[in-house]
């Protein structure tokens, strides 16, 4: 079976967001607007200089000074406990948001991300924490969305809440998603972005990591910020 496929896309002038559903059913297409971004001065604070007078080269795209992505209150799908940004401070933190039944992105960009902190050296790759939040907690329960990450690696952890709270989350966070192909209240696809974001130990929203972005490049730039905030 054929699955819908998300798409991000960064240009010179604006971050565009599209779902291709035409895999799945024939002739259905829609496209997210990047209006809901804006131009990319707007999102970069007028630029990516990296702060601190920092010279860092990425392989990935640097959005050092973004004005989103600044908040986070969500839950600890593990512990139950409250986790915000200060949270991972100390450490460089990946986010990606997704869902347990996503039959293509999800499982590819966990698995791309344990590829990557196996190719780090151990002690680079322990001050990396991988974190997924899920757009999905009706069907994501706690315990099941633990098990789910935990089985790429280990270490991972993931976010979950209530509806309200995911959703207010994705919009600061710039992360679209809704119900596609929705059969009953149980049974649908979430259509969603896919990119990730790094953020260094100091809490600073650093890089935005396409999908499709080989172990390599994300190994070698994750190398970067934990070495470039020790």
């Amino acid at each position: 079976m054929s699955w819908p496929r998300r798409v991000i896309t960064i240009t010179g002038t604006a971050m565009t967001t599209s779902t291709d559903c035409t895999r799945a059913d024939p002739g259905r297409r829609f496209i997210l607007s990047a209006a809901l971004f804006g131009a990319a001065p707007a999102i970069l604070g007028g630029g990516c200089s990296a702060p601190s007078g920092e010279k860092l080269s990425f392989k990935t795209t640097d959005i050092t000074g973004a004005n989103f992505a600044r908040s986070l209150a969500l839950t600890d799908a593990a512990t139950g406990e409250p986790r915000t940004l200060e949270s991972y401070r100390g450490k460089v933190a990946v986010f990606f948001f997704g869902y347990m039944f996503c039959p293509d992105y999800c499982p590819t960009t966990m698995s791309a991300l344990n590829t990557a902190l196996g190719r780090m050296k151990p002690e680079d790759a322990a001050r990396v924490q991988v974190v997924f939040v899920t757009v999905d907690p009706k069907r994501d329960q706690p315990k099941l969305l633990t098990d789910y990450v935990r089985a790429f690696n280990p270490s991972f952890a993931a976010l979950t809440g209530t509806e309200a709270q995911i959703a207010d989350t994705a919009k600061e966070w710039k992360i679209i998603y809704q119900k596609a192909q929705v059969k009953d209240e149980n049974t649908y696809l979430v259509d969603h972005s896919t990119q990730m974001y790094a953020f260094d130990g100091k809490g600073r929203l650093r890089l935005l990591i396409k999908h499709e972005t080989g172990a390599d490049a994300i190994a070698q730039d994750l190398t970067t910020l934990v070495r470039a905030t020790l």
